[in-house]
């Protein structure tokens, strides 16, 4: 069931609310993993409550209060291996959000359900379609998750594809970026927002089993990915493809332009690293790829998220569902990217039983 907001909840309660709902203060463990002292599972996943609520905080102001209208059919396509829906998505009272929901027509129900996330790469124009056209650094995903069974749904974020309000899509991000700051918001904030709300509808299809979710993406999508599966226990499995960025060390490599305006949350240095948001995923699998040649994830610092993570993995999960991977490659999704990722999808999403899904 998706999480239903009342009208007058502070977003702090709304956190540890939507927390309890989610099994965000049980930990859980995959059933092969063992047992641990009751102790010290409560607490670390009591910890992974409070911070998930303080990383929650620092995204601005964020319309919690809206109560979403039911989506709007746009179209319906008939496709050799998927149906494909067009749809209208009321999720933040402030824009609609246009969207495609990918319908296998190899379906088991209850089905897996995928959050596709699309990138940045300065196409503004392109946003959820990425999932049926792919990009020249990355094959479409459409007919691979088809072929897997897996219910899949993309938006458009905000200042992307039908969201794009100003032709000069460089300049329409800038001016949402600096309008939401004045209005108390922060966009990044905005983006997870809505990738929250459209889990929430995901989750509520008839197709969808709400227990098996997944988030993927590759770029911008990727950083969305962690950070949403950090903010938000129903995704199961996270899988980010090119941008796991040690903010350090991204610092340090004197690469700050290379990510776009929306990235940067104000006062995130003060509370979090990359490694502190991405250890609220533990104990859920999560699998990252990166390329070692890749400017925007310098990989000493991609490392250092690994060498933070695994030992978690392993006193709190299970050490193999953890995986950051670097490659011999720039910022593009190789044919090994894609075998390990693919394996991933069948492993803990489209073929996951209930013995190997997690139970945060």
């Amino acid at each position: 069931m998706p999480i239903r907001e009342e009208k007058n909840i502070t977003r702090r309660q709304f956190v540890s609310r939507s927390a309890l709902l989610t099994g965000g203060i049980s930990l859980g463990l995959n059933s092969a993993a063992g047992s641990l002292a009751a102790e010290p599972e409560t607490a670390f996943s009591a910890y992974q409550q409070r911070r998930r609520a303080d990383l929650w905080g620092l995204l601005g102001e964020l319309p919690w209060q809206h109560e979403p209208a039911p989506p709007k059919l746009v179209s319906r396509e008939e496709h050799d291996q998927y149906t494909l829906e067009r749809l209208v998505l009321d999720l933040n009272g402030m824009e609609p959000v246009p969207a495609l929901l990918l319908i296998p027509r190899k379906l088991k129900r209850p089905a897996p359900g995928l959050l596709f996330i699309h990138w940045h790469a300065g196409m503004y124009d392109l946003g959820k379609e990425q999932l049926l056209k792919g990009t020249s650094v990355q094959p479409a995903y459409a007919p691979v998750l088809a072929e897997m069974g897996v219910v899949t749904l993309a938006i458009d974020s905000w200042c992307f594809g039908e969201r794009q309000h100003d032709t000069n899509g460089h300049r329409g991000e800038e001016d949402a970026f600096k309008l939401a700051l004045w209005r108390g918001q922060v966009l990044w904030g905005m983006m997870l927002f809505d990738e929250f709300r459209a889990l929430s509808y995901l989750a509520s299809r008839p197709e969808v089993d709400p227990q098996r979710l997944g988030a993927t993406g590759m770029s911008m999508g990727a950083t969305k990915t962690w950070w949403l599966a950090a903010l938000d226990p129903r995704v199961k499995m996270a899988i980010d493809i090119c941008c796991l960025t040690d903010y350090d060390s991204l610092i340090a490599a004197h690469n700050l332009s290379g990510h776009s305006i929306s990235y940067f949350v104000p006062s995130l240095l003060k509370q979090f690293d990359t490694a502190a948001i991405n250890e609220l995923i533990v104990p859920r699998p999560h699998l990252s790829v990166n390329g070692r040649k890749d400017p925007l994830t310098p990989p000493a610092g991609v490392e250092k998220v690994r060498d933070h993570l695994l030992p978690l993995y392993r006193q709190y999960g299970r050490e193999q569902d953890c995986r950051i991977e670097l490659f011999d490659c720039a910022h593009e999704e190789t044919p090994e990217m894609r075998s390990l990722v693919t394996g991933w999808m069948r492993r803990y999403l489209s073929q996951a039983d209930s013995a190997d899904r997690p139970k945060t």
